[in-house]
Protein backbone atom coordinates (compact mmCIF):
# COMPACT_ATOMS: atom_id res chain seq x y z
CA UNK A 1 0.00 0.00 0.00
CA UNK A 2 1.17 3.12 -0.84
CA UNK A 3 2.49 5.42 1.95
CA UNK A 4 2.60 9.28 2.51
CA UNK A 5 3.38 11.26 5.72
CA UNK A 6 0.06 10.61 7.43
CA UNK A 7 -0.61 7.10 7.13
CA UNK A 8 1.39 3.98 8.44
CA UNK A 9 1.76 0.87 6.41
CA UNK A 10 -1.24 -1.45 7.22
CA UNK A 11 -0.61 -4.86 8.35
CA UNK A 12 -1.62 -7.94 5.69
CA UNK A 13 -4.99 -8.55 7.46
CA UNK A 14 -8.19 -10.73 6.27
CA UNK A 15 -11.03 -8.03 7.66
CA UNK A 16 -14.24 -7.18 5.62
CA UNK A 17 -16.44 -4.61 5.42
CA UNK A 18 -20.08 -3.94 3.91
CA UNK A 19 -19.55 -0.40 3.57
CA UNK A 20 -16.10 1.49 2.07
CA UNK A 21 -16.74 4.24 4.36
CA UNK A 22 -16.48 1.71 7.53
CA UNK A 23 -13.09 0.66 5.53
CA UNK A 24 -12.09 3.87 5.73
CA UNK A 25 -13.16 4.59 9.61
CA UNK A 26 -11.18 1.49 10.25
CA UNK A 27 -7.94 2.64 8.14
CA UNK A 28 -7.50 5.48 9.85
CA UNK A 29 -6.91 3.48 13.02
CA UNK A 30 -3.73 2.88 11.77
CA UNK A 31 -2.73 6.53 10.77
CA UNK A 32 -0.44 8.61 13.26
CA UNK A 33 -2.58 10.29 15.90
CA UNK A 34 -0.62 14.06 15.25
CA UNK A 35 -3.34 16.26 16.41
CA UNK A 36 -2.94 16.65 20.20
CA UNK A 37 -5.33 18.35 22.56
CA UNK A 38 -3.43 20.59 24.87
CA UNK A 39 -5.83 20.20 27.90
CA UNK A 40 -5.73 16.91 28.50
CA UNK A 41 -2.92 15.68 25.86
CA UNK A 42 -5.18 13.04 24.14
CA UNK A 43 -4.18 12.36 20.54
CA UNK A 44 -5.81 11.98 17.19
CA UNK A 45 -5.78 11.05 13.37
CA UNK A 46 -7.95 13.58 12.17
CA UNK A 47 -8.13 17.28 13.17
CA UNK A 48 -11.70 16.86 13.09
CA UNK A 49 -11.57 14.56 15.59
CA UNK A 50 -9.95 17.01 17.60
CA UNK A 51 -11.98 19.45 17.23
CA UNK A 52 -15.26 17.40 18.64
CA UNK A 53 -12.94 16.27 21.35
CA UNK A 54 -12.25 19.94 22.79
CA UNK A 55 -16.30 20.73 23.32
CA UNK A 56 -15.87 18.07 25.92
CA UNK A 57 -13.91 20.43 27.54
CA UNK A 58 -15.49 23.75 26.56
CA UNK A 59 -19.42 22.06 27.09
CA UNK A 60 -19.95 23.39 23.41
CA UNK A 61 -22.37 21.60 21.45
CA UNK A 62 -23.17 22.76 18.42
CA UNK A 63 -25.82 20.39 17.02
CA UNK A 64 -29.55 20.92 17.99
CA UNK A 65 -32.49 18.05 17.69
CA UNK A 66 -35.36 19.88 15.89
CA UNK A 67 -37.95 17.47 17.81
CA UNK A 68 -36.61 17.89 21.34
CA UNK A 69 -33.89 20.55 21.49
CA UNK A 70 -31.25 18.04 23.26
CA UNK A 71 -27.84 19.32 22.04
CA UNK A 72 -25.06 17.29 20.82
CA UNK A 73 -21.04 17.84 20.54
CA UNK A 74 -20.81 16.13 17.27
CA UNK A 75 -22.95 16.02 13.99
CA UNK A 76 -22.85 12.01 14.14
CA UNK A 77 -23.91 12.02 17.97
CA UNK A 78 -27.15 13.66 17.02
CA UNK A 79 -27.51 11.71 13.91
CA UNK A 80 -27.85 8.01 16.74
CA UNK A 81 -29.69 10.56 18.58
CA UNK A 82 -32.39 10.71 15.92
CA UNK A 83 -33.19 7.65 15.60
CA UNK A 84 -34.80 7.56 18.86
CA UNK A 85 -37.73 9.61 17.55
CA UNK A 86 -38.08 7.94 14.04
CA UNK A 87 -37.61 4.78 15.66
CA UNK A 88 -34.81 3.60 13.02
CA UNK A 89 -33.30 0.12 13.73
CA UNK A 90 -32.45 -1.54 10.94
CA UNK A 91 -29.69 -3.87 12.23
CA UNK A 92 -31.49 -7.17 13.51
CA UNK A 93 -30.10 -9.89 15.66
CA UNK A 94 -31.12 -13.22 13.72
CA UNK A 95 -30.57 -14.96 16.98
CA UNK A 96 -33.13 -13.32 18.85
CA UNK A 97 -34.43 -10.63 16.62
CA UNK A 98 -33.28 -7.99 18.71
CA UNK A 99 -32.84 -4.37 16.51
CA UNK A 100 -30.54 -2.01 16.55
CA UNK A 101 -29.71 1.42 15.09
CA UNK A 102 -26.09 1.33 14.66
CA UNK A 103 -24.60 -2.26 12.78
CA UNK A 104 -21.48 -1.75 15.43
CA UNK A 105 -23.86 -2.18 18.27
CA UNK A 106 -25.24 -5.45 16.88
CA UNK A 107 -21.81 -6.47 16.34
CA UNK A 108 -21.65 -6.26 19.81
CA UNK A 109 -24.54 -7.55 20.76
CA UNK A 110 -23.50 -10.90 18.86
CA UNK A 111 -21.02 -11.34 21.06
CA UNK A 112 -23.56 -11.72 24.08
CA UNK A 113 -24.36 -14.83 21.93
CA UNK A 114 -20.82 -16.29 20.97
CA UNK A 115 -19.09 -15.61 24.29
CA UNK A 116 -16.76 -13.96 21.87
CA UNK A 117 -13.91 -11.08 24.16
CA UNK A 118 -11.11 -11.01 21.31
CA UNK A 119 -9.96 -7.74 23.70
CA UNK A 120 -7.61 -8.76 26.45
CA UNK A 121 -5.96 -6.92 29.59
CA UNK A 122 -2.53 -7.78 29.31
CA UNK A 123 -1.80 -7.05 32.87
CA UNK A 124 -4.63 -9.19 34.31
CA UNK A 125 -5.93 -10.87 31.36
CA UNK A 126 -9.25 -10.08 31.73
CA UNK A 127 -11.25 -10.40 27.93
CA UNK A 128 -13.65 -7.96 26.70
CA UNK A 129 -15.79 -8.28 24.00
CA UNK A 130 -15.83 -4.14 22.85
CA UNK A 131 -11.98 -2.31 22.65
CA UNK A 132 -14.19 0.19 24.27
CA UNK A 133 -14.57 -1.91 27.18
CA UNK A 134 -10.91 -2.38 27.63
CA UNK A 135 -10.01 1.28 27.00
CA UNK A 136 -11.86 2.22 30.50
CA UNK A 137 -10.83 -1.32 32.35
CA UNK A 138 -7.15 -0.23 31.40
CA UNK A 139 -8.00 3.07 33.58
CA UNK A 140 -8.57 0.96 36.32
CA UNK A 141 -4.76 0.06 36.37
CA UNK A 142 -3.72 3.30 35.82
CA UNK A 143 -5.73 5.42 37.58
CA UNK A 144 -6.84 7.77 34.98
CA UNK A 145 -9.48 9.80 35.26
CA UNK A 146 -9.36 12.93 32.66
CA UNK A 147 -13.01 13.88 32.66
CA UNK A 148 -13.28 16.37 35.12
CA UNK A 149 -16.40 18.72 36.47
CA UNK A 150 -15.44 22.07 36.30
CA UNK A 151 -18.00 22.76 39.31
CA UNK A 152 -16.11 20.80 42.18
CA UNK A 153 -12.96 19.66 40.43
CA UNK A 154 -14.03 15.99 40.44
CA UNK A 155 -12.23 13.44 38.27
CA UNK A 156 -13.96 10.58 36.29
CA UNK A 157 -12.61 7.66 34.15
CA UNK A 158 -15.14 8.40 31.26
CA UNK A 159 -17.10 10.73 30.04
CA UNK A 160 -20.28 9.33 30.70
CA UNK A 161 -20.00 9.26 34.53
CA UNK A 162 -19.03 12.67 34.44
CA UNK A 163 -22.01 13.68 32.18
CA UNK A 164 -24.28 11.79 34.83
CA UNK A 165 -22.25 13.92 37.44
CA UNK A 166 -23.39 16.98 36.01
CA UNK A 167 -26.68 15.94 36.63
CA UNK A 168 -26.16 16.42 40.39
CA UNK A 169 -25.35 20.20 40.00
CA UNK A 170 -27.64 20.97 37.84
CA UNK A 171 -30.52 18.36 38.63
CA UNK A 172 -31.52 17.49 35.43
CA UNK A 173 -33.52 14.35 35.06
CA UNK A 174 -34.34 14.03 31.26
CA UNK A 175 -35.62 10.73 31.04
CA UNK A 176 -38.94 10.78 32.15
CA UNK A 177 -41.46 7.31 32.57
CA UNK A 178 -44.45 7.62 29.65
CA UNK A 179 -46.35 5.44 31.84
CA UNK A 180 -46.48 7.40 35.29
CA UNK A 181 -44.34 10.92 34.37
CA UNK A 182 -41.83 9.98 37.13
CA UNK A 183 -38.16 11.16 35.95
CA UNK A 184 -34.58 10.17 36.06
CA UNK A 185 -31.20 11.24 36.03
CA UNK A 186 -30.05 8.24 34.31
CA UNK A 187 -31.31 5.82 30.64
CA UNK A 188 -30.60 2.92 33.11
CA UNK A 189 -32.90 4.15 35.64
CA UNK A 190 -35.30 4.65 33.46
CA UNK A 191 -35.15 0.62 32.05
CA UNK A 192 -35.26 -0.45 35.45
CA UNK A 193 -38.26 1.45 36.65
CA UNK A 194 -40.17 0.55 33.41
CA UNK A 195 -39.84 -3.26 34.16
CA UNK A 196 -41.48 -2.50 37.88
CA UNK A 197 -44.69 -1.81 35.26
CA UNK A 198 -44.15 -4.20 33.16
CA UNK A 199 -42.82 -7.03 35.14
CA UNK A 200 -40.07 -7.62 33.06
CA UNK A 201 -36.97 -9.66 33.79
CA UNK A 202 -34.96 -10.02 30.92
CA UNK A 203 -32.14 -10.91 32.92
CA UNK A 204 -31.54 -15.16 33.42
CA UNK A 205 -29.18 -16.91 35.22
CA UNK A 206 -28.49 -20.43 32.87
CA UNK A 207 -27.47 -22.25 35.62
CA UNK A 208 -31.05 -22.20 37.86
CA UNK A 209 -33.03 -20.06 35.38
CA UNK A 210 -34.06 -17.65 37.81
CA UNK A 211 -34.71 -14.03 36.32
CA UNK A 212 -33.56 -10.95 37.03
CA UNK A 213 -35.01 -6.90 36.48
CA UNK A 214 -31.30 -5.51 36.59
CA UNK A 215 -28.18 -6.54 35.20
CA UNK A 216 -26.10 -5.85 38.51
CA UNK A 217 -28.45 -8.34 40.71
CA UNK A 218 -27.54 -11.34 37.94
CA UNK A 219 -23.85 -10.54 38.74
CA UNK A 220 -24.52 -10.98 42.17
CA UNK A 221 -26.45 -13.92 42.49
CA UNK A 222 -24.07 -15.49 40.06
CA UNK A 223 -21.44 -15.42 42.71
CA UNK A 224 -23.66 -17.93 44.97
CA UNK A 225 -23.18 -20.46 41.89
CA UNK A 226 -19.30 -19.64 40.85
CA UNK A 227 -18.38 -19.90 44.73
CA UNK A 228 -16.62 -15.91 44.10
CA UNK A 229 -16.83 -14.00 47.00
CA UNK A 230 -20.35 -12.79 47.92
CA UNK A 231 -18.77 -9.05 48.75
CA UNK A 232 -15.82 -8.41 46.48
CA UNK A 233 -15.50 -5.32 46.82
CA UNK A 234 -13.32 -4.06 50.02
CA UNK A 235 -13.18 -1.31 51.54
CA UNK A 236 -9.04 -0.23 51.49
CA UNK A 237 -9.29 1.65 54.95
CA UNK A 238 -12.08 0.00 57.23
CA UNK A 239 -11.59 -3.95 55.82
CA UNK A 240 -15.50 -3.58 54.93
CA UNK A 241 -17.30 -5.47 52.11
CA UNK A 242 -19.66 -5.16 49.71
CA UNK A 243 -21.45 -7.08 46.73
CA UNK A 244 -21.30 -3.98 44.23
CA UNK A 245 -18.92 -1.73 43.41
CA UNK A 246 -21.15 0.99 43.05
CA UNK A 247 -22.07 0.75 46.92
CA UNK A 248 -18.58 1.09 47.84
CA UNK A 249 -17.92 4.03 45.80
CA UNK A 250 -21.01 5.34 48.63
CA UNK A 251 -19.36 3.80 51.55
CA UNK A 252 -16.05 5.98 50.80
CA UNK A 253 -18.04 8.92 51.72
CA UNK A 254 -18.42 8.11 55.17
CA UNK A 255 -14.42 8.33 55.40
CA UNK A 256 -13.94 11.05 53.23
CA UNK A 257 -16.81 13.62 54.48
CA UNK A 258 -17.95 14.12 50.62
CA UNK A 259 -21.19 15.29 49.96
CA UNK A 260 -21.73 16.18 46.11
CA UNK A 261 -25.42 15.89 46.11
CA UNK A 262 -26.46 19.71 47.01
CA UNK A 263 -30.36 20.82 47.29
CA UNK A 264 -30.82 23.68 44.67
CA UNK A 265 -33.59 25.17 47.53
CA UNK A 266 -31.68 25.24 50.56
CA UNK A 267 -28.41 23.92 49.64
CA UNK A 268 -28.13 21.46 51.86
CA UNK A 269 -25.60 18.64 51.06
CA UNK A 270 -26.20 14.90 50.70
CA UNK A 271 -24.04 12.03 50.97
CA UNK A 272 -25.96 9.88 48.45
CA UNK A 273 -28.59 10.52 45.86
CA UNK A 274 -31.52 8.92 47.34
CA UNK A 275 -30.86 10.82 50.64
CA UNK A 276 -30.93 14.18 48.80
CA UNK A 277 -34.45 12.58 46.65
CA UNK A 278 -35.98 12.24 50.15
CA UNK A 279 -35.38 16.21 51.40
CA UNK A 280 -36.53 17.61 48.00
CA UNK A 281 -39.58 15.92 49.36
CA UNK A 282 -39.63 17.79 52.61
CA UNK A 283 -39.68 20.99 49.50
CA UNK A 284 -42.71 19.30 48.00
CA UNK A 285 -44.62 17.91 50.94
CA UNK A 286 -44.82 14.78 47.99
CA UNK A 287 -45.77 11.60 50.08
CA UNK A 288 -45.52 9.16 47.44
CA UNK A 289 -46.09 6.12 49.86
CA UNK A 290 -49.52 5.36 50.79
CA UNK A 291 -50.94 2.18 53.19
CA UNK A 292 -53.31 0.36 51.52
CA UNK A 293 -55.24 -0.51 55.03
CA UNK A 294 -55.88 3.18 56.14
CA UNK A 295 -55.19 5.43 53.68
CA UNK A 296 -51.71 7.22 55.38
CA UNK A 297 -48.94 8.74 53.07
CA UNK A 298 -45.45 8.67 53.78
CA UNK A 299 -42.37 10.61 52.21
CA UNK A 300 -40.31 7.39 52.72
CA UNK A 301 -40.53 4.29 51.70
CA UNK A 302 -39.16 2.84 54.52
CA UNK A 303 -41.60 5.27 56.97
CA UNK A 304 -44.15 3.03 54.57
CA UNK A 305 -42.59 -0.18 56.21
CA UNK A 306 -42.40 0.91 59.67
CA UNK A 307 -46.31 2.33 59.75
CA UNK A 308 -47.29 -1.07 58.45
CA UNK A 309 -45.77 -2.72 62.09
CA UNK A 310 -49.07 -0.49 63.52
CA UNK A 311 -51.11 -3.00 61.76
CA UNK A 312 -49.51 -6.14 61.55
CA UNK A 313 -48.29 -5.55 65.86
CA UNK A 314 -44.64 -7.02 64.28
CA UNK A 315 -41.59 -6.46 66.74
CA UNK A 316 -38.67 -8.65 64.64
CA UNK A 317 -36.11 -6.22 66.85
CA UNK A 318 -35.32 -8.29 70.21
CA UNK A 319 -33.55 -6.99 73.08
CA UNK A 320 -30.87 -10.09 73.53
CA UNK A 321 -30.82 -9.45 77.50
CA UNK A 322 -34.11 -8.99 78.44
CA UNK A 323 -36.09 -10.22 75.38
CA UNK A 324 -37.84 -6.92 74.32
CA UNK A 325 -39.07 -6.95 71.16
CA UNK A 326 -39.82 -3.56 69.25
CA UNK A 327 -41.18 -2.56 65.72
CA UNK A 328 -38.03 -0.39 64.95
CA UNK A 329 -34.37 -0.53 64.83
CA UNK A 330 -33.94 2.65 66.31
CA UNK A 331 -36.22 1.72 69.41
CA UNK A 332 -34.12 -1.52 70.12
CA UNK A 333 -31.00 0.91 69.81
CA UNK A 334 -32.49 3.18 72.45
CA UNK A 335 -33.81 0.49 74.78
CA UNK A 336 -30.27 -0.84 75.04
CA UNK A 337 -28.57 2.23 76.62
CA UNK A 338 -30.93 1.32 79.06
CA UNK A 339 -29.06 -1.68 80.18
CA UNK A 340 -25.99 -0.01 79.26
CA UNK A 341 -26.55 3.11 81.35
CA UNK A 342 -24.84 4.79 78.09
CA UNK A 343 -25.68 8.46 77.10
CA UNK A 344 -23.82 9.87 74.66
CA UNK A 345 -25.80 12.94 73.64
CA UNK A 346 -23.96 15.52 76.34
CA UNK A 347 -25.55 19.45 76.41
CA UNK A 348 -23.08 22.18 75.99
CA UNK A 349 -24.49 24.59 78.12
CA UNK A 350 -25.72 22.61 81.45
CA UNK A 351 -23.55 18.85 81.08
CA UNK A 352 -26.62 16.98 81.25
CA UNK A 353 -26.92 13.81 79.05
CA UNK A 354 -28.96 11.88 77.42
CA UNK A 355 -29.44 8.28 75.95
CA UNK A 356 -31.06 10.14 72.26
CA UNK A 357 -30.34 12.63 70.28
CA UNK A 358 -33.72 13.88 69.73
CA UNK A 359 -33.68 14.23 73.68
CA UNK A 360 -31.21 16.52 73.48
CA UNK A 361 -32.48 18.34 70.46
CA UNK A 362 -35.55 19.25 72.65
CA UNK A 363 -33.61 19.69 75.64
CA UNK A 364 -31.84 22.62 74.60
CA UNK A 365 -35.32 24.43 73.71
CA UNK A 366 -35.56 24.35 77.34
CA UNK A 367 -32.43 26.96 76.86
CA UNK A 368 -33.31 28.81 74.15
CA UNK A 369 -37.24 28.52 74.27
CA UNK A 370 -37.37 27.64 71.20
CA UNK A 371 -40.62 25.95 69.77
CA UNK A 372 -40.53 25.49 66.00
CA UNK A 373 -43.63 22.80 65.67
CA UNK A 374 -46.42 25.29 65.09
CA UNK A 375 -50.23 24.20 64.58
CA UNK A 376 -51.56 25.76 62.00
CA UNK A 377 -55.06 25.59 62.70
CA UNK A 378 -54.38 27.23 66.67
CA UNK A 379 -51.08 28.26 66.17
CA UNK A 380 -50.14 26.80 69.26
CA UNK A 381 -46.56 25.77 69.36
CA UNK A 382 -44.38 23.10 70.57
CA UNK A 383 -40.95 21.59 71.31
CA UNK A 384 -40.93 18.24 69.96
CA UNK A 385 -42.59 17.28 66.37
CA UNK A 386 -44.41 14.24 68.64
CA UNK A 387 -46.16 16.68 70.92
CA UNK A 388 -47.44 18.17 67.65
CA UNK A 389 -48.25 15.36 65.99
CA UNK A 390 -50.45 14.31 69.29
CA UNK A 391 -52.29 17.37 69.34
CA UNK A 392 -53.03 17.95 66.11
CA UNK A 393 -55.04 14.97 66.43
CA UNK A 394 -57.18 16.75 69.36
CA UNK A 395 -58.45 18.97 66.01
CA UNK A 396 -58.91 15.85 63.76
CA UNK A 397 -60.61 13.62 66.18
CA UNK A 398 -58.08 10.53 64.12
CA UNK A 399 -57.57 7.36 66.41
CA UNK A 400 -54.73 5.55 64.23
CA UNK A 401 -54.20 3.37 67.08
CA UNK A 402 -55.61 0.39 67.09
CA UNK A 403 -55.76 -2.90 69.76
CA UNK A 404 -55.76 -5.81 68.19
CA UNK A 405 -57.46 -7.93 70.95
CA UNK A 406 -60.22 -6.05 71.10
CA UNK A 407 -60.70 -3.51 68.56
CA UNK A 408 -60.58 -0.02 70.42
CA UNK A 409 -58.82 2.61 68.79
CA UNK A 410 -56.32 5.28 70.76
CA UNK A 411 -55.19 8.80 69.78
CA UNK A 412 -52.12 8.43 71.48
CA UNK A 413 -49.50 5.30 71.06
CA UNK A 414 -49.10 5.24 75.05
CA UNK A 415 -52.64 5.17 75.60
CA UNK A 416 -52.89 2.10 73.30
CA UNK A 417 -49.63 0.56 75.02
CA UNK A 418 -51.37 1.40 78.72
CA UNK A 419 -54.84 -0.20 77.15
CA UNK A 420 -52.78 -3.35 76.07
CA UNK A 421 -51.00 -3.95 79.61
CA UNK A 422 -54.62 -3.39 81.86
CA UNK A 423 -55.88 -6.49 79.17
CA UNK A 424 -52.54 -8.32 79.70
CA UNK A 425 -52.06 -7.98 83.31
CA UNK A 426 -49.04 -7.19 82.98
CA UNK A 427 -47.74 -4.83 85.82
CA UNK A 428 -44.09 -2.90 84.47
CA UNK A 429 -44.31 -0.92 87.51
CA UNK A 430 -42.79 -1.30 90.50
CA UNK A 431 -42.78 0.37 93.59
CA UNK A 432 -38.70 0.33 95.43
CA UNK A 433 -40.51 0.77 98.89
CA UNK A 434 -42.89 -1.99 98.90
CA UNK A 435 -42.60 -4.05 95.52
CA UNK A 436 -46.08 -3.65 94.88
CA UNK A 437 -46.43 -3.15 91.02
CA UNK A 438 -48.59 -0.84 88.72
CA UNK A 439 -50.06 -0.83 85.22
CA UNK A 440 -49.31 2.75 84.92
CA UNK A 441 -46.25 5.13 85.95
CA UNK A 442 -48.77 7.83 87.08
CA UNK A 443 -50.45 5.14 89.36
CA UNK A 444 -47.26 4.50 90.50
CA UNK A 445 -46.44 8.64 91.51
CA UNK A 446 -49.63 8.53 93.09
CA UNK A 447 -48.50 5.53 95.31
CA UNK A 448 -45.79 7.10 96.12
CA UNK A 449 -47.36 9.93 97.43
CA UNK A 450 -48.37 7.62 100.01
CA UNK A 451 -45.71 6.55 101.22
CA UNK A 452 -44.35 10.50 101.84
CA UNK A 453 -47.90 10.93 103.56
CA UNK A 454 -47.33 7.90 106.26
CA UNK A 455 -44.02 8.85 106.89
CA UNK A 456 -45.28 12.74 107.63
CA UNK A 457 -47.81 11.32 109.89
CA UNK A 458 -45.94 8.97 111.43
CA UNK A 459 -43.72 12.08 112.10
CA UNK A 460 -46.58 14.40 113.04
CA UNK A 461 -48.05 11.81 115.02
CA UNK A 462 -44.60 11.37 116.79
CA UNK A 463 -44.01 15.43 117.60
CA UNK A 464 -47.76 15.27 119.37
CA UNK A 465 -46.70 12.52 121.95
CA UNK A 466 -43.66 14.10 123.08
CA UNK A 467 -43.49 17.26 122.64
CA UNK A 468 -43.55 19.70 125.29
CA UNK A 469 -44.94 22.65 122.87
CA UNK A 470 -46.89 23.61 120.11
CA UNK A 471 -43.65 25.77 119.40
CA UNK A 472 -41.39 22.46 118.64
CA UNK A 473 -43.98 20.54 116.37
CA UNK A 474 -43.97 23.68 114.24
CA UNK A 475 -40.29 24.26 114.33
CA UNK A 476 -39.96 20.73 113.26
CA UNK A 477 -42.85 20.92 110.37
CA UNK A 478 -40.81 23.99 109.15
CA UNK A 479 -37.64 22.44 109.22
CA UNK A 480 -37.65 18.86 108.50
CA UNK A 481 -39.66 18.35 104.83
CA UNK A 482 -37.02 21.20 103.84
CA UNK A 483 -33.90 19.34 104.70
CA UNK A 484 -35.04 15.89 103.97
CA UNK A 485 -35.91 17.53 100.39
CA UNK A 486 -32.28 19.09 100.30
CA UNK A 487 -30.73 15.78 100.66
CA UNK A 488 -32.69 14.16 98.33
CA UNK A 489 -31.99 16.75 95.49
CA UNK A 490 -28.30 16.50 96.38
CA UNK A 491 -28.10 12.82 96.36
CA UNK A 492 -28.72 12.24 92.95
CA UNK A 493 -25.23 14.00 91.88
CA UNK A 494 -23.22 13.26 94.55
CA UNK A 495 -20.08 11.05 94.09
CA UNK A 496 -20.60 7.44 94.97
CA UNK A 497 -18.41 8.39 98.69
CA UNK A 498 -20.82 10.85 99.17
CA UNK A 499 -23.72 8.49 97.96
CA UNK A 500 -22.66 5.91 100.85
CA UNK A 501 -22.98 8.54 103.61
CA UNK A 502 -25.93 9.62 102.44
CA UNK A 503 -27.66 6.18 102.83
CA UNK A 504 -28.64 7.79 106.08
CA UNK A 505 -31.24 9.68 105.13
CA UNK A 506 -33.38 10.23 108.02
CA UNK A 507 -32.01 13.57 109.68
CA UNK A 508 -33.32 15.05 112.52
CA UNK A 509 -33.80 18.75 111.88
CA UNK A 510 -32.99 19.85 115.44
CA UNK A 511 -29.80 18.37 116.04
CA UNK A 512 -28.64 17.50 112.68
CA UNK A 513 -27.89 13.62 113.39
CA UNK A 514 -28.50 11.26 110.75
CA UNK A 515 -29.87 7.89 110.53
CA UNK A 516 -29.60 4.67 108.26
CA UNK A 517 -33.10 3.12 109.68
CA UNK A 518 -36.43 5.13 110.12
CA UNK A 519 -36.86 3.18 113.55
CA UNK A 520 -33.86 4.50 115.13
CA UNK A 521 -34.38 7.71 113.70
CA UNK A 522 -38.11 8.02 115.29
CA UNK A 523 -36.26 7.08 118.97
CA UNK A 524 -34.07 9.14 118.44
CA UNK A 525 -37.01 12.08 118.27
CA UNK A 526 -38.55 10.31 121.08
CA UNK A 527 -35.18 10.66 123.22
CA UNK A 528 -35.40 14.35 122.11
CA UNK A 529 -38.53 15.37 123.08
CA UNK A 530 -38.39 13.40 126.71
CA UNK A 531 -35.57 14.94 127.69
Amino acid sequence: MRKDRNTMQVPDISKHFAQSSHLKEHLITYREKSYKCQLCLKSFAQSGNLKVHIRTHTGEKPYKCQSCQKSFSSSNHLNIHMTTHNGDKPYKCQLCQKSYARDHILKAHMRSHTEDTPYKCLLCLKSFARGYHLNMHMRTHTGDKPHKCLLCLKSFARHGDLKRHMRSHTGERPYKCQLCEKSFAQGGDLSAHIRTHTGEKPYKCLLCLKSFAKGGKLNSHMRTHTGEKQKPYKCLLCQKSFAQRCDLSAHMRTHTGEKPYKCRLCQKSFAHGCGLKAHTRTHTGERPYECQLCQKSFAQRWDLSAHMRTHTGEKPYKCLLCLKSFAHGSGLKAHTRTHTGERPYKCQLCQKAFAQRGDLSAHIRTHTGDKPYKCLLCHKSFVKGSKLNSHMRTHTGEKSYKCLLCQKSFAQCGDLSTHVRTLSGEKSYICEICNKAFTQIGNLDLHRDTHETEKQHTYNKLYIKHSSSAKDLELHSRIQPQDMKMESESSANMSQDAKLTLEKSFGCGLCGGMFEIEQEFLIHCSDIFVN
